[in-house]
């Protein structure tokens, strides 16, 4: 086998250019695998972090049919009360108009709980956001975002300026800061909003009344985001005859193994791709075999004469055709290093990296290593089975 190999290498570098053409199919098939299955796995590594950090362990409940038996802000607080549960927050919209001094314009307005800030981990600019005791009291205060803030007042430290909603005055307490930190601000950003108690917006609202039929819930500490699904869960088919049709959750992690599938399916998908691009340059190895099994007959007709076996001859040049496949691999694995390097230093400001991932390289090798022995095997066999004395009068 050793023989063999140095043989390989004696026939690989007597002709430089041709063995560097014939790898050439594998390099750029290896490169394919490499750098395409990095890039998906790197772009899906960037977003999945990215969604775990707007709030992963956020839960969103809706009910659609309240069977006669309406959820209210205290039944909100009573199950809060329970260890699954970190924090519950209603929430109900209304499409209010605002105006300050002559500006008027169209706003958003959530009306909320003080948990809501924590839940959706929005970053207050100035000020503070909603409290308790604004809820308890019914205050007519609001916390809006910096978009309403530039947009209506005309600048974002706007703490304590009264602005009206649908006719309703209504004192800034807060200014949240227009970022992706938070899902909530990735979604809303460019739309003036404005949070408020739940209570107030009752009071300014036609529409909204004391129903809760939309909150957020997130996982108490020690739990999970599932345990803490199963027990709302059971708590609002306690609450809704058992019908779990009445109402709906969702959490982020839903989001993320969709995400994740998909990415998988797509990198196979690409994987597939590139190991199509593998197989011709494993074609264009067999060719390049047969030729140099066609130059070396005569070769091939003295060692057998002076003793060499069948089984000698085929693994010479299956480890040829081996040695070939995995030169151009290597460096193809090279390659793909070197462009994943430069790609990372291009889009550094993307806060994104691509690193090649060790089971890719491992599946690129072995791929590559079955594919010179078989595309290899045919022309290795074709050269044991000749006859000594064909092979000898071969006069190519």
């Amino acid at each position: 086998m050793i023989q063999s190999f140095r043989m390989a290498i004696k026939s690989i570098s007597g002709n430089k250019m041709r063995a560097f053409l014939t790898m050439l199919g594998i390099i750029i098939g290896v490169m394919a695998l490499v750098i395409l299955v990095s890039l998906v796995s790197g772009a899906t590594g960037n977003v999945t972090d990215t969604i775990a950090s707007l709030g992963s362990d956020q839960i969103t409940v809706r009910v659609s049919d309240n069977k006669g038996n309406p959820l209210s802000i205290a039944d909100l607080s009573a199950w809060m009360e329970e260890d699954a549960f970190g924090r519950i927050a209603p929430v109900a919209t209304e499409s209010v108009t605002a105006k300050y001094g002559t500006e008027t314009g169209s706003m958003t307005v959530y009306g909320t709980t003080a948990p809501y800030g924590d839940i959706q981990k929005l970053n207050v600019l100035v000020g503070r956001f909603l409290k308790t005791a604004d809820e308890e009291n019914v205050s007519f205060v609001c916390v809006i975002n910096e978009t309403a803030a530039t947009d209506l007042v005309g600048y974002a430290d706007c703490l304590g300026e009264e602005i009206r909603l649908n006719g309703h005055r209504f004192r800034v307490v807060g200014v949240l800061k227009d970022d992706d930190t938070s899902l909530t601000s990735v979604f809303r950003s460019g739309s003036r909003v404005a949070y408020v108690p739940y209570a107030a917006l009752i009071r300014i609202s036609g529409t909204v009344t004391g129903e809760v039929t939309s909150f957020y819930v997130s996982a108490g500490t020690g739990t999970t985001v599932d345990g803490a699904k199963e027990r709302m869960t059971e708590l609002l088919k306690e609450r809704f005859d058992q019908d779990e049709d009445a109402f709906s959750l969702s959490s982020q992690n839903a989001l993320e193994s969709a995400l994740s599938s998909v990415t998988s399916i797509l990198a196979v998908l690409l994987g597939g791709i590139a190991a199509i691009s593998l197989i011709v340059g494993g074609i264009g190895i067999m060719n390049i075999m047969l030729v140099t099994v066609t130059e070396r007959t005569r070769e091939i007709g003295i060692r057998k004469a002076i003793g060499a076996s069948r089984g000698m001859i085929l693994t010479q040049f299956l480890v040829e055709a081996v040695v070939i496949c995995m030169l151009g691999c290597a460096l193809g694995i090279l390659g793909s290093w070197s462009v994943l390097r430069l790609i990372t230093t291009v889009v550094s400001g993307l806060d994104i990296s691509f690193h090649m991932s060790g089971s890719v390289v491992l599946i690129a090798v072995l791929f590559c290593f079955f594919i010179g022995i078989v595309f290899g095997l045919y022309p290795a066999n074709k050269a044991a089975r000749m006859a000594p004395i064909d092979a000898l009068h071969y006069g190519g």
